[in-house]
């Protein structure tokens, strides 16, 4: 009698462990989203309804939340490939690899063991997907710039399911030499490749593996910031519910899926505040996808959300004790297409007066009609179009992903300002990074950890070897 009493409550254990199991794995990285850009985010929400305090973004709501140190193997600063590899594999690296150690050996990255376990696998993206993150999940290359190269590493993954903005290489290797086009390739591997979502409705039911990006003609770099956004453009969250119905189409085993906010580092890049909070809300809208999923199976699904590294040094409050991130809301778009449409503007008219100018910024960032603005302000404005307009000096500034028009320079100056938004740097920081987790094995998550030790966590809630 004894004995069985055992069996029973092995069983029983057994099954209690089976069941904690995550089947389903979300994990969801921020590209460039520090503490503070999750908590300016919260507070610009809450700013927009009339109050002080925190509008919580449903990841941050999450029961588990931890932090993570991003540090590289060569630097204190990490770069996006060398910590899109620490966040898939588990291991440091260099500034610059992708999938590969310090001496360029091959390392396996938590999706191949979610494929190697019997689980569909979907590496998705709002940039492109031969960009550093998702690469760093499905190729090894010695270099992050290798896009054509990491680009025929994704049909030798064998992943089931890819989406992003395009691929910004597809016919020109690394040392600029024509190469056949990677669209065939990828065809003749298994894969179908739909362009927009419209084209992915219509082939899903039918492709055994699927790339989906963007409607021929979009730019392949990118989906659209979600400030400039316009109807019918791919978003991340139309992303994450088509790769969910993909990957879940006749699957008993369950599935990994890995989706980058990606554009919230290239907004931090520009420091250009109002677009980077709205690119953390794109990403939670796109959480909000995945988390209707764990409702409906909330004992066998894990979400887990973290950055791969801070981005611009973000300072919430300048000097004096105040934060006026309200005034966001009157940016109408994003520095990028503002910068075009001031480019536009000089193209147009070989003469523009001052006037029209403050018109046309008060029409676009809201100064001087809802914004007050300083009379340094206003000298640094009218500086900048002095200088591009009258004396037709234009001198772009080039940060990481965009050459900025001078005035558009000024404006974004002006903005964080009034916003009272500080930045220390153009680029990486070795700021932590949030965690947040919920579902099966989200304990785990919980605490400082480093970067290196979120897949080998993953691997241990799902049981991947």
């Amino acid at each position: 009698m004894k004995r069985l009493m055992y069996v029973l409550l092995f069983v029983l254990l057994a099954g209690t462990v089976y069941a904690q199991q995550a089947k389903y794995v979300f994990y969801f990285i921020g590209d460039g989203m520090g503490v503070n850009q999750v908590n300016g985010t919260e507070m610009y929400l809450a700013e927009q309804e009339g109050r002080i305090g925190v509008k919580p973004l449903l990841f941050t709501t999450f029961p588990v939340a931890g932090m993570a140190t991003t540090f590289s193997a060569t630097n204190s600063v990490t770069d996006s490939s060398a910590a899109g590899t620490a966040l898939a594999t588990g291991a440091k690296t260099y500034n610059g690899a992708i999938g590969m150690d310090d001496d360029k050996n091959v390392l396996q990255t938590v999706a191949e063991k979610a494929k190697k376990a019997g689980k569909k696998v979907g590496v998705t993206t709002s940039v492109s997907v031969d960009h550093a993150t998702p690469a760093a999940f499905y190729a090894h290359q010695p270099n992050r710039n290798m896009y054509y190269e990491i680009a025929l590493d994704l049909p030798k993954a064998g992943f089931d399911f890819y989406a992003g903005g395009g691929f910004l290489k597809p016919t020109t290797t690394a040392d600029k030499q024509e190469a056949p086009s990677i669209f065939p390739i990828i065809e003749e591997a298994g894969y179908t490749i739909a362009r927009g979502l419209d084209e992915y409705k219509a082939k899903a039911g039918d492709a055994k593996k699927m790339v989906l990006i963007q409607k021929e003609g979009a730019e392949p770099s990118c989906l659209p910031y979600a400030i400039d956004r316009q109807e019918g453009d791919l978003t991340l969250a139309e992303i994450t519910e088509s790769a969910i119905s993909f990957l879940t189409k006749g699957n008993k085993k369950g599935f990994f899926l890995m989706v980058e906010g990606g554009k919230i580092d290239w907004a931090c890049h520009g420091n250009d505040p109002a677009t980077a909070f709205e690119e953390v809300i794109d990403m939670d809208n796109a959480i909000k996808v995945a988390y209707e999923f764990y409702k409906k199976h909330p004992k066998e699904t894990l979400i887990v959300v973290t950055a791969d590294h801070e981005t611009g040094g973000i300072g919430l409050g300048t000097s004096k004790y105040e934060l006026h991130l309200k005034s966001l809301m009157n940016q109408k778009q994003s520095q990028d297409l503002l910068s075009r449409s001031i480019t536009d503007l000089r193209k147009m008219r070989k003469v523009i007066n001052w006037e029209e100018i403050k018109d046309f910024l008060g029409e676009k960032m809201g100064f001087w009609k809802e914004l007050p603005v300083t009379w340094e302000q206003e000298k640094m404005l009218r500086d900048a179009y002095e200088e591009s307009f009258v004396n037709k000096h234009v001198v772009f500034e080039e940060s990481l992903y965009a050459k900025t028009e001078p005035l558009a320079v000024a404006a974004k100056k002006v903005m964080s300002q009034i916003a009272m938004v500080g930045w220390t740097s153009g680029n990486h920081t070795a700021g932590y990074v949030p965690v947040f987790a919920v579902g099966a094995g989200s304990k785990l998550f919980m605490g400082k950890m480093d970067n290196t030790e979120i897949p080998k966590r993953i691997a241990k809630a799902a049981g991947y070897k």
